[in-house]
C-alpha cells in the first residue's frame, strides 16, 4: 500500500486504540453499563436537577449543552456563568447531530427519558440518572463523579455525602423522639394553578418527616398530584410551604377560601428557598433544605442554626461561590439575584 495512504490509516488506528485503552465502563442509576472516556470533559445534561450535582463536583463548566435557562434558574446561571455559552434547548430533547458536532463525551438524562435511545444510536454515551431519596442521591453523585473522572470530582462526592450524612444525623438526634402530637402537619404545595401537592413516597415527604413534621397530604401517593381545595380544608395543615415559583397564597384564587386554615390564621405560610435549584426538590441543596425545614418546624430545638451562615458556607464549599449575606437572604426568600 502507498505509504502516503497508510500514514492516515495508522494514525486513525492509533487514535482509536488509545481511545479504547482509556475507555471505562460505568453503571448508571438504572443499571445500564455505559462505556465512557477516561474523563468526560464535554457534557450534555438533559435533567434540570442534575446540573446541581455536576456543579457540586466542580464540573459545572463541563456542561456544553443544557435544558436549563437563565430566566428559570437565575441563580444557577449566576453561580455557573459558563452555562450562558452552552447549547440550550427548549424542553428536554437535544439534537444528536448537534451534540456530536459539539464533541460531547457523555449525556445525562432523567429516568424514562424518551430520547435516550436516539442518543445511544448516535454513538453518544448516555447515562440515565434517578434519585428520589437521600441514599439514591448520594449514589447518583458518586456515579456522576465517576463519569467526570477526576480526583477532585470523586473527593467532592465523598465530601458532600459525608456532609449530608452529618446533617441528617444531627437533625434526627433532635427530632426522632418527637411524639406524633409534637409533629406539626405540613402541607407542601408545588403549584397553585392548578393546585398540586406532594404526598408520600417522595423526597418531600422524607424531609418533612426528618425535620419533625407530618405530611398533611400523606394520603396522596407521589409528587405533584392535583387535588381539590376541599382536601386542604379537610387536612387543616399547621404549616404550609409553597414551592418557589408557584406564587403566593395571598395572590392566588384560594386566598379567601383558605383564610380559615390554621396555618393561615397563625401566619405559618412560607415560600420554599430556591438557589441553584429549588431546595425542596431534586438537587444537592437538599442538604440545606433539611436544615431550613427543621429550623422552621422546631425553632426551639435548633436555636444555634443560622441559615444565612449555613447557606454561605455551603455555597462556598460545594459551588465555589462566595455568597454574601444579602444573596443568602434572597435565596432563603426564594428571590432572584439583584
Amino acid at each position: 500500500m502507498n505509504k502516503r495512504l497508510m500514514m492516515p490509516l495508522l494514525a486513525a488506528f492509533s487514535f482509536f486504540t488509545a481511545s479504547a485503552a482509556f475507555a471505562r465502563t460505568v453503571t448508571d442509576d438504572v443499571g445500564n453499563t455505559v462505556t465512557v472516556p477516561q474523563q468526560a470533559r464535554r457534557i450534555a445534561d438533559g435533567w434540570y436537577a442534575h446540573h446541581s450535582l455536576l456543579m457540586t463536583l466542580g464540573a459545572g463548566d463541563r456542561i456544553v449543552a443544557t435544558v436549563n435557562h437563565a430566566s428559570d434558574r437565575p441563580w444557577m446561571f449566576k453561580i455557573q456563568p459558563s452555562l450562558h455559552q452552552a447549547l440550550a434547548v427548549h424542553g428536554r430533547t437535544f439534537n444528536s447531530e448537534a451534540l456530536l458536532a459539539a464533541k460531547v463525551d457523555a449525556v445525562f438524562v432523567p429516568a424514562q427519558d424518551a430520547d435516550a435511545d436516539a442518543y445511544r444510536r448516535a454513538g453518544l454515551p448516555t447515562l440515565v440518572m434517578r434519585f428520589d431519596d437521600f441514599p439514591s442521591l448520594q449514589r447518583s453523585l458518586l456515579t456522576t463523579a465517576e463519569v467526570v473522572g477526576t480526583p477532585q470530582a470523586r473527593q467532592r462526592a465523598l465530601a458532600y455525602n459525608a456532609y449530608l450524612n452529618q446533617q441528617i444525623a444531627a437533625i434526627q438526634a433532635k427530632t426522632a423522639g418527637l411524639k406524633e402530637s409534637q409533629r406539626p402537619r405540613v402541607l407542601h404545595i408545588q403549584s397553585l394553578h392548578p393546585l398540586k401537592v406532594d404526598g408520600r413516597n417522595t423526597l418531600i415527604d422524607t424531609w418533612i418527616r426528618l425535620a419533625g413534621g407530618r405530611n398533611a397530604a400523606a394520603e396522596v401517593d407521589g409528587n405533584m398530584k392535583e387535588i381539590s381545595p376541599e382536601s386542604v380544608l379537610f387536612w387543616q395543615p399547621d404549616i404550609i410551604i409553597i414551592g418557589a415559583g408557584a406564587g403566593t397564597l395571598a395572590d392566588s384564587d384560594y386566598a379567601a377560601l383558605f383564610a380559615s386554615l390554621r396555618a393561615v390564621k397563625q401566619h405559618q405560610v412560607w415560600q420554599n428557598p430556591a438557589g441553584v435549584f429549588p431546595w425542596d426538590r431534586y438537587g444537592t441543596e437538599a442538604a440545606l433544605q433539611i436544615q431550613w425545614a427543621a429550623k422552621l418546624l422546631h425553632p426551639q430545638r435548633f436555636p444555634q442554626l443560622d441559615m444565612v451562615k449555613t447557606t454561605r458556607d455551603f455555597y462556598q464549599r460545594f459551588f465555589d461561590y462566595p455568597l454574601n449575606a444579602d444573596e443568602a437572604q434572597r435565596i432563603l426568600q426564594a428571590k432572584s439575584p439583584d
